[in-house]
């Protein structure tokens, strides 16, 4: 076991380990640290404690000192800074002519590195742009291309849940999603109602996928015949996959009729996981242009790209 603290850089970034040597560490501190980007101002995140050493990427540095007063002053120069360096950068993009879309502009703590984050369409050739603003700033520039949900997740917004984006609050880490996930949970393939801010699948699909996959694999399926407690045989007409309930068409006295019943109440073979299965919505099939939108909102990259560089 070895004892360590856990800082994040950013609101809802990845957190990285450093040894907190002897000093008195709390939830919240802001504190000093050397990481691959240089000297870094960074939050403490649960205080000191011990973890398997295996979970550690050696080696473990040391954290510097707590933040003073003075550190906190040169972080909000270095936010002042970056904000007129956004705008320099703007117009340097524009005398270019390149497609891209510069999103944040950042600077290390010791002002050893200027860091640009951009999204674009394919690759971008910006080696100009590069000699122009190290003329300008005369520092170590660095334009790294992120993707749009790591745009988002810096800029921050709404979601259509009405609450403030998970990848900007509490997220530090983008796990893969697919259209899986929004059929295993019975939502409508509609890409303007499963798609988030960032035009892709809403990160909150992973949340449940776990739950509806054992509450799906308790359920017949529509259209599966069972027999029901009271000795009746029908046709599964609909189910309520959080309530445990299944509908069933069945025959009494030459009449049909739909019943209810608790899942429980039914006998029936264990349904088979159809992996290759086409999407259908509402009994059809969804069509090839219909598929192509769907399958472009999916985001298998699963590994946020601004969290890399400590």
């Amino acid at each position: 076991m070895v004892k360590v603290v856990g800082v994040r850089f950013r609101e809802a970034g990845k957190i990285y380990f450093f040894g907190p040597e002897n000093l008195e560490l709390k939830d919240g501190m802001h504190v000093i640290v050397e990481t691959a980007r240089g000297i870094e101002l960074g939050s403490v995140v649960g205080g000191p404690r011990e973890i398997f050493e295996e979970n550690v990427i050696q080696p473990l540095k040391p954290v510097i000192r707590i933040a003073t007063e003075a550190d906190e002053k040169i972080v909000e120069r270095n936010r002042e800074k970056a904000k007129d360096a956004f705008g320099i950068c703007l117009e340097k993009i524009a005398k270019h002519k390149l497609e891209m879309k510069l999103v944040d502009a950042e600077y290390t703590f010791d002002n050893n590195k200027l860091l640009f984050y951009f999204t674009a369409d394919g690759r971008i050739d910006f080696r100009e742009l590069v000699k122009d603003l190290a003329a300008v700033f005369r520092t170590r520039i660095e334009l790294r291309q992120i993707g749009v949900r790591d745009e988002t997740k810096i800029r921050g917004g709404i979601g259509i849940c009405g609450r403030l984006l998970c990848c900007n609050t509490y997220l530090t880490e983008f796990a893969p999603v697919s259209i899986k996930m929004a059929k295993e949970q019975n939502l409508s393939l509609n890409p303007t109602k499963i798609s988030g801010v960032c035009g892709r699948l809403m990160c909150c699909l992973k949340n449940e996928e776990d739950t509806y996959e054992y509450l799906n694999s308790r359920l017949p399926g529509s259209g599966d015949y069972v027999t029901t407690d009271d000795g009746l045989r029908g046709e599964v007409s609909s189910v309520n996959v959080l309530r445990q309930t299944v509908k069933v068409l069945v025959e009494v006295n030459d009449e049909k009729e739909i019943r209810d019943y608790k899942v429980e109440q039914l006998r029936f073979k264990p349904r088979r996981r159809k992996e290759n299965k086409k999407f259908s919505q509402g009994g059809e099939k969804l069509s090839a242009e219909e598929l192509k939108a769907l399958a472009a909102l999916e985001d298998k990259g699963g590994k946020s790209k601004i969290d890399d560089s400590k």
